[in-house]
């Protein structure tokens, strides 16, 4: 009889988990949309669906995303196409639109999200007053993994102190957001045409202006590429500082939200060399027999 019970409690349990989409914005990817779909596949708890929305792309991609359908017939795997402009905003827009689960994951399609992901994302949620979630990441190309997850954990706690924990930040590779917060802010989010900005701090920022509570949820790991740390010194720079501009097109002053920025701009030469040392170390071959 309790074993009855237990069981028709787990199915109610089930029943009642928001469904997790997972959306994918893609342009170029075809060296990392594979590792990243398969990650995405391979849940302890299945995903609602797994959305790749192509933008224009001019190489494999799409390609991949077919054939991977083909070969996994049984997983939600869904491929739309953004054909109208060039960007990864009108394209995130277009998939998280077109996205049918309760919450709306979203993830980079270099991001390679741990086994149970959608696991952590639904018990983020399960907290009826959390509209939106985030969490750290691991850089799977740099030496020294875990402490790496363990140095990005901190200093997003860190950003959550100074800033006194009246922002909290989403992160473009590791997000989720409830479907309804989503129509709310969907047609106030900034276009950034001139691609000036970070695309999930104005997220972040149209949530915290409805008072939206977005969650930091440190069991909500996804991995990620540092192929950042390929770009020039003046193209970093670049990016570092769309923080901000995005502060400023929002009106944001606290001086404590430009940590982040000091942050990145300080690991930028000491990380660049690691990477170039780990690329190294890794791309040798096995030597056999002391040869």
């Amino acid at each position: 009889m309790s074993a009855e019970r237990s069981s028709g409690d787990a199915l109610n349990d089930a029943a009642n988990l928001p469904r997790v989409s997972i959306v994918i914005p893609a342009y170029n990817e075809e060296s990392v949309i594979r590792q990243c779909l398969i990650a995405a596949i391979y849940q302890s708890v299945p995903a609602h669906e797994i959305v790749v929305v192509d933008n224009l792309s001019k190489d494999r991609t799409a390609r991949i995303v077919r054939q991977m359908q083909l070969e996994y017939p049984e997983s939600p795997l869904v491929l739309l196409s953004q054909d109208k402009e060039q960007g990864l905003i009108p394209t995130r827009n277009f998939g998280l639109d077109h996205a049918t689960g309760d919450i709306l994951g979203r993830i980079d399609a270099d991001s390679v999200v741990e086994p149970d992901w959608v696991e952590q994302v639904q018990r983020a949620f399960l907290d009826q007053s959390v509209q939106a979630a985030t969490g750290p990441v691991v850089y799977y190309d740099m030496p020294m993994r875990r402490f790496g997850l363990k140095a990005d954990d901190k200093m997003r706690q860190l950003m959550l102190k100074l800033a006194k924990h009246q922002y909290h930040f989403l992160f473009g590779s590791n997000m989720a957001l409830r479907s309804s917060a989503w129509d709310i802010i969907r047609a106030e989010t900034c276009r950034d045409e001139k691609d000036e900005m970070h695309e999930d701090i104005d997220l972040s920022l149209h949530l915290a202006e409805h008072d939206l509570k977005i969650q930091y949820c440190p069991q909500m790991v996804s991995g990620m590429s540092a192929r950042r740390l390929e770009d020039s010194p003046r193209d970093y720079r670049y990016y570092v500082t769309r923080f901000d501009r995005t502060y400023k097109a929002h009106n944001v002053k606290k001086m404590a939200l430009k940590a982040p920025m000091v942050v990145f701009f300080s690991v930028y030469f000491p990380a660049k060399l690691l990477r170039a040392i780990h690329t190294v170390n890794t791309a040798q071959p096995v030597r056999r027999g002391g040869q």
